[in-house]
């Protein structure tokens, strides 16, 4: 190994020490989604960065999402698509499907990477232990004909109304990496689709976590140049959002970090999940790969 090989890999050490004691037995709740879940290299490296912040006394919880494998058997199913200001409208039919890709099919095969990587991962839904409470989100739209306001049922849509993290305390004290689909209970006893930002971000809240990580198809935010922006406040978000900097897609993943941030997470990070080992890089280097939000 030549020697300038060595001296880096040792200085990516070193850097890592203060963090990995810092972190060390504090929750971090990570939301898994974009390229990072369809890309078979980046979804292994993902699995082994969640393995090795376990082995270094880390409690990573997984917050999955699933929209582009869920469009893909509907299709496949010849069952329409319809959505409504980015939510799918999802009718009872449509819910088995989410309930059986989310539940099923993509939990399953994070946990199975997981486990390949040496960790010991268990798949839950909002269903067991009775863990994601969820009320159905019904969206108001003016008509163009009369401004009046519309209702439109969007169907299996909800949003969470509370968590119980008994289920998911109880599985990180017994050494268990928790994935978590977002699917909730109604007070009705159905079945809801819950956008898993929203999940994980209330997740974070609840459990008190020390970061809240979501992974995006982007760098993180940027400025009207383009470029990278990071060490932004509550405060810096709201302003970003009223001049348009912030837009489309990025305001519901914000607003999600910024209550996280209120509700008591010490820090949230939205970080490019089209990097190799982006999770490590972002907790244990000085640099980052994306943009850190902070309470101040």
């Amino acid at each position: 190994m030549k020697k300038n090989t060595s001296h880096h890999i040792a200085h990516v050490l070193i850097e890592a020490l203060p963090y990995i004691k810092k972190f060390k037995n504090k929750t971090v709740v990570v939301k898994f989604g974009g390229n990072a879940m369809i890309d078979d290299e980046l979804k292994h490296s993902f699995a082994r960065d969640i393995v090795l912040m376990k082995l270094v006394g880390i409690n990573p919880i997984i917050v999955h999402g699933g929209g582009p494998q869920i469009g893909k058997l509907l299709k496949r199913l010849n069952i329409s698509s319809q959505f409504v200001d980015g939510m799918r409208v999802t009718d009872s039919e449509t819910m088995d499907i989410v309930e059986m890709v989310l539940g099923g099919q993509v939990n399953k095969e994070i946990v199975s990477l997981i486990n390949l990587h040496g960790g010991k991962a268990i798949g839950l839904t909002g269903k067991d232990g009775d863990f994601i409470h969820a009320r159905k989100i019904n969206l108001k739209q003016l008509t163009a004909e009369s401004q009046a306001s519309e209702i439109i049922d969007l169907g299996h849509v909800g949003e969470v109304s509370s968590i119980d993290p008994a289920v998911v305390n109880m599985l990180c004290n017994s050494d268990f990496i928790p994935v978590i689909a977002p699917i909730g209970v109604g007070e009705d006893g159905h079945s809801y689709n819950i956008n898993a930002d929203l999940v994980a971000g209330k997740v974070a809240d609840v459990l008190k976590a020390e970061k809240l990580l979501l992974l995006t198809n982007t760098a993180g935010i940027l400025d009207k140049n383009k470029k990278l922006l990071t060490g932004l406040s509550i405060t810096d978000i709201d302003d970003l959002i009223a001049d348009g900097t912030i837009e489309g897609g990025m305001i519901p993943k914000t607003l999600c970090a910024t209550d996280a941030l209120k509700g008591g997470v010490s820090s949230v990070h939205i970080i490019d999940g089209r990097v190799d080992h982006a999770v490590l890089l972002e907790l244990f280097t000085d640099q980052g790969v994306g943009t850190l939000l902070v309470r101040r």
